[in-house]
């Protein structure tokens, strides 16, 4: 059955796997969920990712989650942009998430960013999730 938002999948699984604290989950390749998951591990949301060859047209991304005394350390995370709504937002109008302790994930121009490092850019892009 085919995925219609393959983001939405992927965080889900995240988020499910959290909840049973398990330590990895593993999710289906795309490069664009591969440079989601690297901006989780570059913020601190996650611990490691590996790239997994099942065979030459089959890959999948092992994802080592983060804990932190037992607790998960991705407390929120939540999809923002969707296929049915795309959510697009220039930099200087996006919030602080929870007074910046929270993260937005971008998809600009320069590449899957961070919103600390999309500010640093100074470019705004389409808002594809939130964590915390």
């Amino acid at each position: 059955m085919a995925v219609t938002d393959p983001i939405g999948d992927m965080l889900t699984r995240i988020r499910n796997a959290c909840s049973r604290e398990k330590a990895t989950v593993e999710v289906p390749y795309s490069k664009l969920r591969l440079n989601v998951l690297d901006t989780m591990k570059r913020e601190g949301y996650i611990r490691d990712i590996q790239i997994n060859e099942i065979d030459k047209a089959k890959k999948s991304i092992n994802v080592e989650l983060k804990y932190v005394n037992g607790e998960p350390v991705i407390q929120e995370m939540k999809r923002i942009s969707k296929p049915g709504r795309r959510v697009f937002s220039p930099i200087q109008d996006l919030p602080l998430h929870y007074n910046g302790l929270g993260t937005y994930i971008l998809s600009t121009s320069k590449g899957v960013l961070s919103d600390q490092e999309a500010r640093a850019k100074n470019i705004g892009g389409e808002v594809l999730c939130n964590l915390f």
